[in-house]
This record gives structure tokens, C-alpha cells and sequence, in this order.
């Protein structure tokens, strides 16, 4: 075992691919995963992503979606995913595609950000079509609610009632695979003609087309009419656009509800009074509270 690679990731390198890792170091980290860049004894490089004994079933969940969407969208190649040996986390190991990403080359003036637009729209739309097996996991929105309210006050749900009903109500209409958050930099630019691939399907679930699409409407701050109507128009699929807007409330209301006191509160409390501007029938107007 390397000395200077964690335990976890050598240990996931050689159970899961057979093959010890020499170099590696750490991409990413959140509350529940870690990513990290590995080279292995026998000369290939690859993408480990660890996720927390809270997160056990998240690795297989995701080679699932991977495996699924497959055919229809260009994914990382799954080589190996379980529980690792010794250790409490599990394991998800994939190809290596290289770290050029669609939002950095947006980022350094590569690409216009229309440009950007329109290629996470198209890849939506191919994810989309993707067949919706019985394994696939789902996410009940009344469970998304129900979590929601656990990080805001019951005033803030109040706020953003119609918006719910509007989903809640909504005629049900066969799911697709969500990615779940698709941004710029969920997408790994490979290969001479730079194929655009997605990654990171650590919130892959199936559900209503809409809900992932706003998503990546909230992500990239695609909110405004001019923005969002650069997506849309280049989606391939069709859109309940009243159910659309909703969606976009809710998911910026849970970035709100999730976001760091200070600076990054108050972005996503500004985008969500926007929205209320843009979109006053999915809001409830809040009682001006009493003075003393």
C-alpha cells in the first residue's frame, strides 16, 4: 500500500480492479463523497469516487445509471464498484476521461456560454431518452418536501405553496433518468474531437423530465427569460413550461435552504425574489408581520 495515497483508495484500487494504485490525489470533496484521481501499477489512470457509510448504496446506484444511459449518452466506462475491503465506505471506480471540462473551457473564453447552453440542453434531452428499468432509483416528492422542511422554516414552504401544488398536482406522465445536476463542470470534454461526457450521477434517480431541467436551469444561473429560453429551445423533448417554472422555484429554494449563511445565502435568497418577480402566480404572498 502506497504511504501516500489514503487507505481507502488503495484499498478500493486493488479489491475492485486487481490492481494496486501508485500515484493519486483528491479532486473533490463533499459531506457524503470524495473523488480522486489514481494511477495504477500497470499504467492507467482512473476516477475513484468514495462515498460515506451513509451513502453506502450510492455506488451501485450510480454504476446502475451509468450502465443504463449508456446507449444513449456518452458516459466513463465503469471498471469496478462495491464495498471496500477493511473500510466503512464504498467504491466507485470509472474510467479516467481527463480533467478538461465543459464549464472551464467556458470559463477561459473557449466557448461562448450560448454555446455551453445549448450543449447541456442537447445532453438532457439524449439522457432523457434513455429506457427507465424497475432498478432505477426514485424520489417520491413528497420525500424531497418532506427533507426540505427539515432546513427551512414552515413560513418559507408557505411562501412557495403554489409553486408545490403546481407539482404536486401535475398529471403524472412516464419518468425519465434525471441526472439530478448538470452543470458545466459535470461534463468531461475527451478525446480529439472533444466528446462531451457526463459524469457524476450521485443524484441519479428517475422523474419528471421538467424537475432536471430546472435543475440545470438553477445550476447555471439560466433563470432569466433570454437564458432559459436559449435551454429550452435547444432541449429535444417536449415541456410542461407552467411545470418548468415550478420546478425551478423549488430546486432554488432547496440551493436557498442549503446554502452557507452570509454572501451565498443571500445569491440564492436574490435569485429566489427574482423568480417571485418573474413568476408571482407560483408564490404566496407573505403577511407583513406585526409591529410591536
Amino acid at each position: 500500500m502506497n504511504p501516500g495515497l489514503p487507505p481507502a483508495v488503495s484499498r478500493a484500487a486493488l479489491a475492485l480492479t486487481g490492481v494496486p494504485a501508485r500515484t493519486g490525489h483528491r479532486l473533490s470533496a463533499r459531506s457524503r463523497t470524495a473523488v480522486y484521481r489514481a494511477g495504477l501499477a500497470d499504467g492507467r489512470s482512473v476516477v475513484i469516487k468514495l462515498y460515506a457509510a451513509t451513502a453506502r448504496r450510492n455506488a451501485i446506484t450510480e454504476s446502475a445509471a451509468f450502465r443504463a444511459v449508456a446507449d444513449h449518452v456518452p458516459v466513463p466506462a465503469v471498471l469496478g464498484y462495491g464495498h471496500i475491503p477493511g473500510h466503512e465506505a464504498t467504491a466507485l471506480i470509472t474510467t479516467d476521461l481527463g480533467p478538461l471540462t465543459l464549464g472551464s473551457t467556458m470559463r477561459s473564453g473557449r466557448i461562448s456560454e450560448e454555446r455551453t447552453l445549448k450543449d447541456l440542453a442537447g445532453l438532457l434531452g439524449r439522457l432523457h431518452r434513455a429506457p427507465v428499468k424497475s432498478f432505477a432509483p426514485r424520489r417520491p416528492f413528497y420525500e424531497q418536501v418532506t427533507s426540505l422542511g427539515r432546513r427551512c422554516p414552515p413560513s418559507s414552504l408557505d411562501h412557495i405553496a403554489p409553486a408545490l401544488a403546481t407539482i404536486a398536482d401535475a398529471a403524472h406522465t412516464a419518468p425519465v433518468w434525471c441526472h439530478g445536476d448538470l452543470h458545466g463542470d459535470n461534463i468531461v470534454l475527451a478525446g480529439p474531437s472533444a466528446v462531451r461526457h457526463l459524469v457524476d450521477f450521485t443524484d441519479a434517480a428517475a422523474g419528471p423530465r421538467e424537475s432536471d431541467v430546472a435543475q440545470t436551469l438553477v445550476m447555471t444561473d439560466a433563470l432569466s427569460t433570454l437564458r432559459a429560453r436559449t435551454v429550452t429551445d435547444a432541449y429535444p423533448l417536449a415541456l410542461d413550461h407552467h411545470l418548468l417554472a415550478a420546478w425551478a422555484v423549488f430546486h432554488t429554494t432547496r440551493s436557498w435552504a442549503h446554502s452557507s449563511p452570509g454572501a451565498d445565502r443571500a445569491l440564492w435568497a436574490r435569485r429566489l425574489d427574482d423568480l417571485s418577480r418573474r413568476t408571482p402566480h407560483l408564490f404566496r404572498t407573505r403577511r407583513p408581520e406585526r409591529t410591536r
